[in-house]
């Protein structure tokens, strides 16, 4: 079921309704929102509705244990049992083929004769993320920075909540689960907030990264020996406008509904092409997941102790594991081996540098234009090998882009304007999207009902043929 769908609208409309008329009955409303989450993950394969309902009793009762016990052996077995059972459905479904056929063909290479094993399963949809917040209620548990929840019924939710099931935010329990205790109130403000953040949403997803994906992007990676290097300059831009229209998108359209019901999900972007660096990059891109990174792999590795080469040797480990966990391939490790030998060579230069500034403000300006710069094509040179289906494909873009041939004969005035407005997410103050969103909230009700049945409407007007899934849904 995807966000820009007729049926997702009616979910969320029937789930609305419900809700708000069951408000005064918690365990009732809480129902309504587990078995919508149920059947928008069953809408994709109800089968696999066993995988994220045995990870969340797993680490319910994971979580209760460790409360109870103050035993440490007992406690690391606990937490060892977490791991194991959510890492270990990663593994399965994920990763098995991938090392599977890495073994596979490293053997063969050396001559020896082996048989290649295959496991013929369909990898879950968002698999990824519900792991990674069901994981972390027993992890702060195991830290004691949280108490468990009282009940299964509410954290079935939070593991489940349709919203950001499938591509987050990754929620943390502290900040999901007291909101499910409080009775829900929708404000004027909220609903409004709500409705906007749909708009936007839809309109970057269908409007600009699908419309960017069928037009430019998936023709320069399919085949770019057919590009000039300007082409393929522009179809990896349109990638990195893409991911980050798409990706936002989807965080914007489930930051709204669950506004709708009166809860909040935390910020998942800021304007990360607008970073001076690549740590700045990390606090702007999949917010969510660079502080999960942070909190329970970077810090769990030693963090910054140790001195600088062990931040250094930590900084890179995680970001190798974070370019796995988006997918199983050996070209996302590539793109996290990148952006960790980038993190550290940012910590090293910041060591070194300290807080020196010129004192001329034109110089300073001058100076994070082209840091801003830096930072933005190398993002996309690691976007290049997260975009590409073989390292085969992102060489022979590279090498077109080395070739510095001119031309874009294949690059439209639609895709130059689509290209622009990309652009333009990032440009446009955020001011002015303050003061959209207030007028927003300031319509009336029906108002707002009419504009966003506007924004829809021509959302589908101008959407391509083509059914694009989000991005992340393969992650």
């Amino acid at each position: 079921m995807l966000f820009h769908s007729l049926e997702y609208a009616l979910l969320l409309a029937t789930v609305f309704v419900a809700y708000f008329a069951l408000a005064r009955w918690g365990v009732l409303r809480l129902l309504v929102l587990l078995a919508a989450s149920y059947l928008f993950y069953a809408w994709w394969s109800p089968y696999y509705l066993v995988l994220i309902i045995g990870s969340s009793v797993l680490d319910y009762l994971v979580g209760g244990a460790l409360h109870r016990s103050s035993d440490e052996r007992r406690r690391r077995a606990l937490l060892l049992v977490s791991l194991v059972g959510n890492l270990g459905l990663l593994a399965t479904f994920k990763y098995f083929n991938f090392f599977a056929d890495s073994v596979h063909i490293a053997l063969t290479h050396l001559g020896v004769p082996a048989g290649r094993l295959h496991l013929d399963v369909v990898i879950p949809v968002g698999i990824s993320f519900y792991t990674f917040q069901s994981l972390s209620y027993t992890i702060d548990i195991y830290r004691r920075k949280l108490e468990p929840v009282d009940g299964p019924l509410p954290f079935l939710v939070f593991v489940a909540f349709f919203p950001q099931l499938v591509a987050g935010p990754i929620v943390r329990a502290a900040e999901f689960l007291p909101q499910l205790r409080l009775d829900p109130r929708l404000s004027a403000v909220q609903g409004g907030r709500g409705l906007f953040w749909i708009g936007v949403g839809l309109a970057k997803k269908v409007v600009i990264a699908d419309l960017l994906a069928v037009n430019l992007v998936d023709r320069v990676f399919e085949m770019p020996a057919r590009y000039t290097s300007a082409e393929l300059l522009c179809g990896v831009y349109g990638y990195a406008l893409q991911i980050y229209c798409d990706f936002s998108a989807y965080s914007d359209i489930a930051i709204g509904s669950a506004l709708l019901l009166g809860l909040s999900l935390p910020q998942n972007f800021d304007a990360p092409y607008r970073a001076v660096n690549l740590r700045d990059f990390w606090r702007r891109w999949h917010i969510s997941l660079s502080t999960w990174l942070r909190d329970y792999l970077y810090i769990s590795l030693g963090g910054s102790r140790g001195g600088p080469w062990k931040t250094y040797r930590n900084l890179i480990l995680t970001m190798l594991l974070g370019g796995l966990w988006h997918g199983a391939g050996w070209t996302f490790v590539a793109w996290g081996a990148l952006h960790g030998v980038g993190l550290a060579a940012t910590r090293a230069f910041q060591r070194a540098a300290g807080d020196w500034q010129p004192a001329a403000p034109t110089a300073r300006r001058l100076i994070h234009l082209f840091l801003v710069a830096v930072t933005f094509h190398y993002v996309c040179l690691g976007w290049v090998f997260f975009r590409a289906p073989s390292f085969a494909t992102a060489w022979d873009v590279l090498r077109g882009l080395g070739a510095l041939s001119g031309g874009t004969a294949n690059v439209s005035p639609l895709l130059w304007a689509l290209l622009g407005a990309g652009a333009l997410t990032h440009l446009v103050p955020d001011r002015w999207v303050e003061r959209g969103r207030d007028l927003v909230v300031w319509l009336p009700a029906p108002a707002q009902a009419l504009l966003l049945a506007a924004t829809v409407v021509a959302v589908r007007l101008a959407r391509t043929t083509e059914v694009v899934p989000f991005i992340y849904f393969q992650f």
